[in-house]
């Protein structure tokens, strides 16, 4: 079994019943992605695999065999921080910070359901092009919750990065 996180090959957990959330944090040492309710309701464990958003205390690691798993320590190169990141500081999109490393993993992986054209429930024209309106934003990052009243800037953040065409 061969699991590549942010890039390389990593040990595949040696007990198959581990959560993904777990591998990542306690297997691999990388605490960024964090373990909010661990039932799936909050978005704090937010991962990117393949590119898409999956919520990393629902999945085992296992299921993941030979796919690319990106965490927010996988995001930012050696040029400096990935677009998202730079964002959510330069418009206040966080406080506390818990939330921030699936806020953003999951902003990634929304900009690129909509980009495919996957509508969400407020989507107005379900055959053209997805316009990342406020209201679209909220309602796709609707099941990332920020406890302590970031939403404005994490909203803010979003928008500048994806409606100003920086690519995420």
């Amino acid at each position: 079994m061969s699991l590549f996180v942010n890039g390389a090959q990593v040990p595949a957990p040696t007990d198959p019943r581990v959560s993904l959330l777990d591998h990542l944090r306690e297997g691999l040492h990388l605490t960024g992605t964090k373990k909010g309710c661990n039932q799936g309701a909050c978005g704090a464990c937010t991962v990117l695999v393949d590119g898409e958003r999956i919520l990393s205390c629902l999945a085992l690691a296992v299921q993941f065999d030979g796919r690319q798993i990106t965490t927010i320590e996988g995001l930012a190169s050696e040029e400096g921080l990935h677009p998202l990141q730079a964002a959510f500081i330069e418009h206040d999109g966080f406080q506390c910070g818990y939330c921030t490393p699936g806020q953003i993993c999951s902003a990634i992986g929304m900009a690129a359901e909509a980009q495919r054209g996957v509508p969400s429930h407020v989507t107005d024209d379900l055959g053209g092009t997805i316009t990342l309106t406020r209201e679209e934003i909220q309602e796709r990052m609707s099941g990332n919750l920020c406890r302590c009243g970031a939403h404005n800037g994490i909203v803010e953040a979003i928008q500048a990065v994806l409606v100003e065409g920086v690519p995420a």
